[in-house]
């Protein structure tokens, strides 16, 4: 018999923390040990990466989410499209 990993949470909508707190990203989903792409929001080369793969540098998602509260909570991230308006 072969024992399966348990697959992880996806990301749940809420879960940010409060704009003034830190981000938990000590999971190894948030580190890109093979390659340092560009951070979506300054351009600086980074292994660091969004609950939905993007790279961000840690400090930068977090002001971002200070800047950006309502949208953070909802899921959405600087580089996530925008919802079209009906």
């Amino acid at each position: 018999m072969t024992r399966t990993r348990g697959k992880k949470a996806p990301f749940e909508p809420g879960l940010v923390p409060p704009p003034i707190a830190l981000l938990e990203w000590r999971d190894s989903q948030h580190f890109d040990r093979w390659q340092d792409r560009p951070c979506v929001l300054c351009d600086k080369p980074t292994p660091m990466r969004s609950h939905a793969g993007e790279p961000v540098h840690k400090a930068c998602a977090e002001n971002w989410i200070a800047a950006n509260p309502v949208e953070a909570r909802l899921g959405r991230f600087a580089s996530d499209t925008q919802p079209k308006s009906s």
